[in-house]
């Protein structure tokens, strides 16, 4: 029975080096597993690749693997990457808006509030992923 209070993936080790396992994941939209994908056009899937610290002898590459992070970890990225830069956007527009500054002139200061906020997540892109801690077990 999976833990209510994590997210799991399934993944495939590609390659084990310097105690890191460099490992594929196959994200899935939910029309990908659809039955009439072929027709639709709007499937979607991609592969994305993870980093993960481990013991060099405990993985060896093409092994299935579980990837498992804390639900509210998941959380924390969605706000990290969605949900604040929504609100500095909507926060910087009505603000504006309320000064007295024309709505082109707004909506475009706006969105260009949202570059300094983009470039800082890149900056400490490093120090956040320390927060992001991804668990790796073998697929049983």
């Amino acid at each position: 029975m999976p833990d209510q209070h994590m997210i799991d993936h399934e993944g495939i080790i590609e390659d084990v080096r310097d105690n890191v396992a460099h490992v594929k994941i196959n994200c899935e939209s939910a029309c990908a597993a659809c039955h009439a994908k072929g027709v639709c056009g709007a499937a979607d899937m991609a592969e994305k690749f993870l980093d993960i610290p481990v013991d060099k002898d405990s993985f060896t590459p093409g092994e299935p693997v579980r990837i498992l992070i804390a639900r509210k970890l998941g959380l924390k990225a969605v706000a990290l990457g969605y949900i604040y830069p929504f609100m500095l956007l909507m926060i910087v527009l009505v603000g504006l808006t309320a000064a007295g500054v024309g709505e082109l002139q707004a909506g475009m200061i706006a969105l260009g509030s949202l570059g300094p906020y983009y470039l800082a997540l890149f900056l400490w892109r490093k120090r956040i992923g320390h927060a992001f801690t991804f668990i790796l077990k073998k697929k049983a």
